[in-house]
């Protein structure tokens, strides 16, 4: 296996990465949601053609997240809606069509008000981003990374379910998108103006 190419730049702020605790909600891969359950959350594995995703960092807590959030209103109901406009909020990104990969069976409803709900996860292909801006909604400006799955399971902190659900996007995204199988292990910053992906 080679080495993981980065800048010095990159390296810093790696460096202050701090990782969530598990929830330990979990994973459905590939299970509808069942009839009843509300779904309150959709994220995305965001890939671009070599096989990256998108992950988000923000630089004041070094806490990295996915791209995504709550289901607002305008999505009626709609998770790939609402990972479309979550993704536009936080990253300035432009997504193609999302596929449904499963959800994570939240039974505490820490996004629902204490009742049990469902956090949705999918997979789309990464067309571009704009200039970076702070998300509307928190206010929080990420710095935003790609990396290959592997890794953002990783600095997300997901552990072993995470590596599942990794793969299970993957798995999508190579048959869905024509993403390789083995992506491209460079971690690489997008410029703070904007960027075409693919």
């Amino acid at each position: 296996m080679g080495s993981i190419e980065y800048s010095a730049e990159i390296a810093e702020l790696l460096g202050r990465v701090r990782r969530r605790p598990t929830a330990g909600w979990p994973w459905r891969p590939g299970e509808p949601v069942p009839q009843g359950l509300p779904v309150k959350q959709s994220w995305g594995w965001l890939f671009v053609p070599d096989g990256r995703v998108l992950t988000l960092v923000n630089p004041r807590d070094g806490v990295v997240s996915l791209p995504g959030g709550s289901l607002e209103p305008e999505d009626a109901g709609d998770p790939a809606l609402a990972l479309a406009r979550e993704a536009g909020e936080e990253a300035q990104a432009v997504i193609g069509t999302a596929h449904y990969l499963g959800y994570l069976y939240d039974r505490i409803g820490s996004a629902n008000g204490g009742h049990e709900c469902a956090r949705v996860r999918m997979a789309a292909p990464l067309h571009a981003v704009g200039p970076t801006a702070p998300d509307p909604a928190s206010g929080r400006h990420y710095r935003r990374l790609l990396v290959a799955p592997g890794l953002a399971v990783e600095l997300l902190g997901w552990g072993g379910p995470g590596l599942r659900q990794a793969r299970a996007a993957v798995e999508v995204a190579v048959r869905q998108l024509g993403i390789p199988t083995a992506a491209n292990e460079t971690i690489e910053e997008l410029p703070a103006d904007g960027a075409v992906l693919g």
